[in-house]
């Protein structure tokens, strides 16, 4: 059974609006804190690690913004690239095909929570 991280109220969620920021024990850096963020997309709630694909850093250019100004793209701040919402695949900067390290999160009685361990479910970055 998962042991699960309570992150924040169901409804401090918008669709395509801010996210929460948590962090979240990374059991491959031996449990050490790691920053990570929920936000709402397509009417489901998405966990990612808040590390861009292409270089080590947060994506957020202001504490729990992600999205373009559409809300439909997470966008990094350092470097422009261009993730899915969906999938937390880059489609467009400079790691186009990468994608970010997604968590398993849920949402469960008017709230968000996310496991403490890494997702295995992954979508494939393709080519």
């Amino acid at each position: 059974m998962d042991e699960w991280i309570e992150v924040c109220g169901s409804e401090e969620l918008a669709e395509g609006g801010d996210g929460v920021r948590f962090e979240w024990p990374d059991p491959a850096d031996a449990g050490r804190a790691a920053a990570a963020f929920v936000v709402r997309f397509d009417g489901h709630v998405r966990a990612y690690l808040n590390r861009c694909a292409h270089r080590p850093g947060e994506l957020d250019w202001l504490p729990g913004r992600f999205f373009d100004d559409a809300g439909l793209y997470l966008i990094c701040a350092t470097h422009g690239a261009a993730y899915e919402a969906d999938t937390g695949r880059c489609v467009a900067g400079p790691c186009r095909g990468a994608t970010l390290a997604a968590l398993q999160c849920e949402e469960r009685d008017g709230r968000v929570r996310v496991a403490r361990r890494a997702r295995d479910d992954r979508p494939d970055p393709g080519p």
